[in-house]
């Protein structure tokens, strides 16, 4: 079948769906989405049928950048036609998502409902990575109802609970936990995912016995028929549509827990997600501080590998040995250089950082990272050379499975930690170049007490490298979607934090709400007189007028903070009449919260929101729950974030503005995001306040307005007294 016939089945199958749903009406713009999904996948040169032969020109993978705005029905659009195109090609579709929120929606809501009328059969399964499920053999070693590893002299997998001593009410505390896990699991009551379970545990609590990959024998565990990991991942094997977030699929490269991605449609909503989590995948810090685990590693090792008769372990002691005392000097040469910025009492909120400027170490500190490179390589080669005898062995002696299962657990779950430390001080000893940024370099330290972690971070300052390198490499046809990927009017910004700007075989189409945002909404610029920059007058004068404004509020309301000092002085200066309205972010389960909220609405009362970022999308408030929505402040990220400084330092070092390149377009994405909260139906109406005069007389404020939607735009000065 040719590409033109393959793409016209596919949007023959979304029209077959829209006039399946009497509730759908045709939206053009929807339309005009699928179409163009279904020209991209349709030309998507999958599979090894596609490789080139010799000499000829290089694959040139299909990929389309679609801006649709809210209210086009974005999921529709692509997964109707991207289905439909995998089933006629033989092919899998793979949906990535930022939030749990949207993959909640697609697997219990559109996917299911898409199923009943594309006239195709599929399964469809969300995907999670490893760790959101419960090793079952961690959890028996916790509760102490297993004898699997009776033989064995050191607590496997003591080292996974928290660094941080805990008191005896609390580790009694997580004893019982543990033990209600394992009733609730064994019974049948729990499935093993973390999601599942009624109260979603703190991750310091969920640590200890989540599963890993550098711990699991697969099948040749003892638990492995009752696995739950193992149960999902069949699941996934029998899909045609797999929905995973953008961490998963960015950790998941090259490591077969999905499909390839050089033969199989991928989708990523919400893309605008994307660079920033690049950044974070990549990122990578190791502990200078605690190193009882190397020891224990060390000795777990040399056990081990003397009962398999394995050669290499020679050369454990000079590796663990060297590598402790080179950490040990690594510690001291930081605290001497950075000492006095890590100690300052301003760090009272969290770990004190020091950056180091433009990636260059001292001279100081290469000697011992280099010699600890050395060392964890040499480790790591040990490392692998056991495993491999393990295996082996595992697979010759069936008899002995579960006891050397066991082994392979002992030292697979200290084996994360050392590859942390190589790939930390990799980057750390990774120069820039003319051509590539360099890393960015710092170090934090954290004290409690006599409680102390001196910890080393590195991490990449340009998520489009890295995406292009990990990831377009590697991918023949996707569509990214978002309702907010062009900024100050241009896709050019996106387009080089994705790593596709000038990307060959690329499509990129802005698709226009179906609102009526001038008839819908107004959004109301407040001038203060205080300039925003001067956070102290400027926060006292906003929130007198926020309150002044909340007071008018009858419905429902959304008031989103850049800061948390900000929203609490907000919650501090409410007056008795208004504080009964407000519902405030995290003084309840974010659930309950919007539960309480939808009820008051429902029953004729105000309620208010405050919220901080995560409030500023995702959320979805239609109607009378969001009729007034206040901005208190343009959303700038935070200015003492280290990557964020060590690239406005690196583009300052290449002759380019970095507040211009980088800042005013990425908060223009973010307050695109917030205003979208506003209107989210065709029969919604709303008022937008903005308190951030910044948005009016500025250059770059009225960049900013080309992104945010056709409201009537109106402004406000206040009453100067004479």
């Amino acid at each position: 079948m040719s590409t033109s016939a393959w793409a016209a089945h596919a949007l023959q199958a979304f029209d077959d769906v829209v006039a399946a749903q009497p509730q759908l009406r045709p939206r053009a713009g929807q339309r005009e989405m699928a179409a163009q999904v279904a020209r991209t996948f349709a030309i998507a040169p999958l599979g090894k049928e596609a490789e080139p032969g010799e000499g000829a020109a290089a694959i040139v993978p299909a990929i389309a950048v679609i801006q649709a705005g809210t209210g086009v029905g974005k999921s529709l659009a692509y997964s109707a036609p991207a289905i439909a195109m995998a089933l006629q090609r033989g092919t899998r579709v793979v949906i990535s998502t930022a939030t749990v929120a949207l993959q909640e929606q697609l697997v219990n809501k559109d996917l299911p409902a898409l199923a009943q009328h594309l006239g195709q059969p599929f399964r469809y399964v969300l995907a999670k990575g490893r760790g959101r499920f419960v090793c079952q053999l961690k959890l028996d070693r916790l509760v102490g109802s297993a004898d699997l590893y009776a033989e064995e002299a050191d607590d496997l997998f003591a080292e996974t609970l928290p660094a941080k001593p805990a008191g005896q009410a609390e580790r009694q505390a997580q004893q019982q936990f543990y033990a209600s896990m394992a009733e609730a699991l064994t019974k049948g009551r729990w499935d093993g995912d973390r999601d599942s379970l009624e109260t979603p545990p703190a991750p310091e609590a969920w640590a200890p016995v989540a599963a890993e990959g550098s711990s699991c024998t697969g099948r040749h565990c003892p638990a492995f028929q009752s696995c739950s990991y193992y149960a999902r991942r069949k699941e996934l094997v029998a899909a045609q549509v797999i929905v995973v977030n953008h961490d998963l699929l960015l950790s998941s490269l090259g490591a077969r827990l999905l499909p390839e991605l050089d033969n199989c449609l991928l989708v990523l909503d919400e893309a605008h997600h994307l660079p920033a989590t690049a950044l974070a995948q990549f990122a990578c810090s190791m502990d200078l501080s605690r190193l009882q685990w190397l020891d224990k590693l060390a000795s777990r090792a040399l056990r081990i590998g003397q009962l398999l008769e394995v050669g290499e372990i020679a050369d454990i002691p000079g590796h663990s040995s060297g590598l402790r005392q080179q950490m040990g000097q690594l510690a001291q040469a930081v605290m001497a250089q950075y000492g006095e910025t890590l100690k300052s009492p301003e760090a009272r909120f969290g770990p004190a950082s020091a950056r180091v400027p433009r990636g260059m170490l001292p001279e100081a500190l290469l000697p011992p990272l280099e010699a600890i490179q050395g060392h964890g390589a040499g480790l790591l080669e040990v490392l692998r050379a056991i495993a491999k005898a393990l295996r082996s062995t595992i697979k010759d002696s069936p008899d002995e499975a579960p006891r050397l299962a066991a082994l392979y657990a002992q030292l697979g779950s200290l084996a994360p930690r050392l590859e942390a430390v190589y790939a930390t001080t990799e980057l750390l000893l990774q120069a820039g170049t003319p051509q590539a940024a360099p890393a960015a370099k710092w170090f934090t330290l954290e004290m409690d007490g006599e409680w102390i972690a001196l910890q080393a971070h590195a991490s990449p300052i340009l998520p489009g490298s890295t995406l292009r390198q990990h990831l377009w490499s590697q991918v023949r046809g996707a569509v990214l979607t978002s309702a907010t990927l062009a900024s100050c009017g241009s896709f050019d910004f996106f387009l080089r934090e994705a790593g596709l700007h000038e990307f060959p075989g690329l499509t990129t189409l802005a698709v226009a709400s179906p609102f009526n945002y001038a008839e819908q909404g107004v959004l109301l610029a407040h001038h203060t007189q205080a300039d925003p920059k001067h956070a102290g007058p400027f926060t006292e004068e906003m929130v007198r007028t926020l309150l002044h404004d909340l007071a008018q509020v009858d419905a429902g309301a959304l008031v989103l903070f850049t800061s948390r000092e900000q929203m609490r002085q907000a919650v501090d200066a409410l007056p008795g009449a208004l504080r009964s309205q407000v519902l405030v972010q995290n003084t309840m389960p974010r659930a309950t919260l919007l539960a309480t909220h939808q009820t008051r609405v429902e029953n004729g009362q105000a309620s208010i929101i405050f919220g901080m970022q995560s409030f500023g999308e995702g959320l979805d408030l239609p109607g009378a729950l969001c009729a007034a929505l206040f901005i208190t402040k343009l959303p700038f990220a935070p200015p003492d974030d280290p990557v964020g400084e060590a690239r406005a330092e690196w583009l300052r070092s290449s002759g380019r503005n970095p507040f211009n390149d980088l800042v005013v377009p990425a908060t223009a994405i973010r307050l695109a995001q917030w205003v979208g909260r506003a209107i989210r139906t065709e029969h919604d109406h709303a008022r937008v306040y903005c308190y951030d005069r910044r948005l009016c007389v500025t250059s770059y404020g009225q960049q900013i307005q080309k992104s945010l939607p056709e409201f009537v735009f109106q402004q406000r000065f206040p009453q100067v007294a004479h």
